[in-house]
This record gives C-alpha cells, sequence and structure tokens, in this order.
C-alpha cells in the first residue's frame, strides 16, 4: 500500500470514529432529554400536588367524597372507574386483535396484508376527540341497546343488572370506546410478534393434521404470549390515561361501580381531570394536580412493566 492510500485509510477511519462519536452523544443526548422530561413532569406533578396530599394523606386515594366547597378531595371511585373502564376494553379488544393479527401474519394474501396493516395504523392515528365525538353520536344508541338487551337476558346476574333504567354513559360504553381505541395497539404488537414464530413450527403443526386454530391454539399463541402480553399492557396503559372520549361516553359520579357496569355511574381520573380543570380554584387545581400524579404514576408502570415483557419476548424468540 502506498503511503498516499495508508493516508487516506487513516483519515477515513477518523472521520469515521468522529462521526461514530457524534452520533453516539447526539442518541445519549436525546435519551438523556427524555429521562430528564419525565422526570420534570413527575417533580412538577408532585409540588404542585403537594397540599393536596399533605392534607388529605392517604385518604385521597381511598376516600369516595370530592367536594370542592369543604376542601375535601378524594379519589377512589374515579380510580375505580379507571381500571374498570380499562379493564372491560381489555376485553373486548385482545381477541379482536388477535385474530385480526393472526389474519394479517398468516391469513391474508399480502396485499391484502398490506392493506390491513394500513387501516390498523390508520386507526391509531385517529385524534381521541373524534372517536368521542363518534362514540357519543353513534355509538352510544347502539351500545346501550346492546346493553339493556343483556339487562334483560341476564339481569339475574348482578353483573348485568341495572336499576338506573339508564344505560347511555355508562363504563360498559366507555369500555367499547377504549377497546376500539385499544385494538391497534395490541394488533401492531402481536402480529409483529407472531410474523417472528419460527415458520418451521407451524409448518410441523401442520404436518402433524393441526387445523389453523389448533396451531394458533397450541403452537403461535405459547410462542408468542409474552409479547401478546406486553401488546395488552400497553394498550391497558393507554386505556387507563385516555381523558376526551371517556368524557364524551361516561358520566362522571363519585360512587364506587364495580360490579354494575351497565349503570351510568363511575368515570375516570384522566376525564375527570379534564371536566374539573377549567372552573377550578387553587384548591382545586392542587387536588387534580395530585390526580394527575396518581395517573401518572400508574400509567409508567404500566408502560415500563409491559415493554420489559416484550423486549424479554424478542430475547427469547431470537435465541
Amino acid at each position: 500500500m502506498s503511503k498516499t492510500d495508508q493516508e487516506r485509510v487513516n483519515f477515513d477511519s477518523a472521520v469515521t470514529r468522529l462521526s461514530d462519536r457524534i452520533f453516539f452523544g447526539s442518541a445519549t443526548g436525546a435519551a438523556m432529554l427524555a429521562f430528564s422530561i419525565v422526570g420534570l413532569i413527575l417533580v412538577f406533578l408532585g409540588l404542585r400536588a403537594w397540599p393536596t396530599l399533605q392534607a388529605e394523606g392517604l385518604s385521597f386515594i381511598t376516600g369516595s367524597t370530592w367536594d370542592s366547597t369543604v376542601g375535601t378531595f378524594q379519589i377512589m371511585p374515579m380510580l375505580v372507574g379507571s381500571v374498570v373502564v380499562a379493564a372491560i376494553g381489555i376485553l373486548i379488544a385482545t381477541p379482536l386483535s388477535i385474530f385480526a393479527a393472526f389474519f394479517i401474519a398468516f391469513v391474508a394474501p399480502p396485499r391484502l396484508a398490506k392493506i390491513s396493516t394500513l387501516v390498523v395504523d390508520l386507526l391509531a392515528a385517529l385524534p381521541s376527540i373524534l372517536i368521542g365525538f363518534w362514540g357519543a353520536s353513534v355509538f352510544t344508541p347502539a351500545g346501550a341497546s346492546w346493553a339493556e338487551l343483556l339487562n334483560g337476558k341476564l339481569g339475574f346476574i348482578p353483573l348485568f343488572q341495572n336499576s338506573t333504567g339508564t344505560f347511555t354513559r355508562s363504563p360498559f360504553i366507555g369500555g367499547w370506546i377504549l377497546g376500539i381505541m385499544m385494538v391497534p395497539i395490541i394488533t401492531s404488537v402481536s402480529r409483529e410478534v407472531m410474523s417472528r414464530v419460527d415458520k418451521e413450527l407451524i409448518n410441523a403443526g401442520h404436518a402433524l393434521g393441526g387445523t389453523t386454530f389448533t396451531t394458533l391454539r397450541r403452537v403461535i399463541l405459547p410462542t408468542s404470549r409474552g409479547g401478546i402480553l406486553g401488546g395488552i399492557l400497553l394498550a391497558l396503559g393507554r386505556g387507563i390515561g385516555e381523558t376526551i372520549a371517556i368524557l364524551y361516553v361516561l358520566n362522571l359520579v363519585f360512587n364506587v361501580n364495580v360490579l354494575r357496569p351497565l349503570e351510568n355511574r363511575g368515570g375516570s381520573v384522566a376525564s375527570m381531570i379534564a371536566a374539573f380543570i377549567g372552573e377550578a380554584d387553587d384548591a382545586t387545581i392542587h387536588a387534580l394536580m395530585a390526580a394527575g400524579l396518581v395517573l401518572f404514576v400508574m400509567t409508567l408502570l404500566v408502560n415500563v412493566i409491559a415493554t420489559s415483557i416484550v423486549q424479554r419476548s424478542e430475547r427469547k424468540m431470537a435465541s
């Protein structure tokens, strides 16, 4: 190698090393910025929530009274409502999403699979306020008729009882709206995980005489269950924190409602904050910030657990 070629190689190596250092520094800075933003949000909420947390103590989470006139702020019904509505949404969205992901990954022709993936991604990109408008004006009458039918046929079961006589603006309706919003998240994660299942395992299942459903139940789901569970938890985090769509279709009633989702009482923390923030005084602002802090911690924990499950599943499938 001539001296000129050697100098060119050394120069290229120096440029590459410099570019790598710049890229590494930029990526590290972006990651630290994201962590810093999350931390600053947590600190901000904590400082603004401290007066309420100091005054109410643990009863802020365990109590059921919200009265700004006397300065009592407790959010247990809203916390329970958030979990109940999100759980209903998960029960609705999970089977739909799993079958949709299986259809896209293994059944649909390539062109139809691309179109289906595009439609799912488009549904995930819809603003929640549009889904809320659609839920309030279009879905609520249909959902109320379903709730009334369930009450008429299965009213002897406490879960389907309704003593109010009104079937609109209930956790059942809110759960359907959240389920529709959760479908794209679970479907996208499940499709990605299912597509990484070893094709030889699937072919072996068919070769042994297994049907399509048997292959899904005995081969695909057991292999990809970790990733699917992570997608479900990610959707759960989205559902717990959903605000505007739930505000349009669910009543805010400070009454714990777990066993009767067909009745129009309940609520959620996020929709409560959106409903009360406009006319809140200083004490109520602190209370709403405290509610936001609790909601922030809940969703953060759910998302961290979901992310760890998905990453663990990907490592197992890669190995």
